[in-house]
Order: structure tokens, then C-alpha cells, then sequence
């Protein structure tokens, strides 16, 4: 019979986080993050379809500190779902297993979110100062 105090199976008092773990449940994260921000966007084209008023209403919510710190969150996540979801296709074809491969292109994935959240943000205030 196991020991009432240790666990029946690994668990995250037993192992601590690692790139490869983080990734992983990151990844997770950043799907339903995804699919929340889909539900923005299907709230922006039912706003334009109601009227001006509508559309005024959710250009004010999604203009505003709030609204452009979620659209930058979203952004991070659709640039980390897909950097990591092409990590796991080269996976998936049999390449990367190694453990000095997999961090490094677990470090790849996450340089690649913030340079392309960056360019991404940097683009958009030099299109919306003109």
C-alpha cells in the first residue's frame, strides 16, 4: 500500500519545470488563448453587422488599454502557437529528439514570439501614426 504523504503518480511537487515542460503546458495555454481571441473577433463582426453604434462600442473597448493589452497577449499567443506548433511537426517527422535539439529550438520558439510580437506591434504604430 503507497504512503498516504507521496503521490500516486509524478506530479509537480515531485518534478520541477523544465524548458521542454513549460512549452508544453504553454502550448496548451496558448490554444484556448487562441480560441478566446476568436470569440473577440466573431464580437467585432457581429458589432459591425449591428450598426455604427455597435461598432463605435467595441472600437472604444478594443482601443483602450485594456482592449490593446489583450490584442498584444493574443498576438503573443497566435506567434508562440505556431512557432511551436511548427517545433512539433519537425517533431512529428522524426527530427529534434535530442535533448540539446529540443532546447534549443524550445529557445528558438520563444525568440521567435517576441521578435515577431514585436515587428508585429512595431508595424502597427507605424501604420496608425499615418
Amino acid at each position: 500500500m503507497p504512503h498516504p504523504s507521496r503521490p500516486l503518480s509524478p506530479h509537480l511537487q515531485v518534478y520541477r519545470p523544465q524548458l521542454t515542460s513549460v512549452l508544453s503546458i504553454s502550448h496548451r495555454i496558448s490554444g484556448v488563448a487562441l480560441s478566446l481571441g476568436a470569440l473577440v473577433f466573431v464580437w467585432q463582426l457581429l458589432a459591425a453587422a449591428a450598426g455604427p453604434l455597435a461598432f463605435d462600442g467595441f472600437q472604444h473597448m478594443i482601443g483602450s488599454w485594456l482592449g490593446l493589452a489583450l490584442l498584444v497577449a493574443w498576438s503573443a499567443a497566435f506567434y508562440f502557437h505556431l512557432a511551436n506548433g511548427i517545433r512539433h511537426l519537425a517533431w512529428d517527422a522524426g527530427y529534434g529528439f535530442d535533448l540539446p535539439t529540443t532546447y534549443r529550438s524550445g529557445v528558438a520558439v520563444l525568440i521567435a514570439t517576441v521578435t515577431l510580437t514585436a515587428v508585429t506591434w512595431i508595424a502597427v504604430l507605424i501604420v496608425w501614426r499615418h
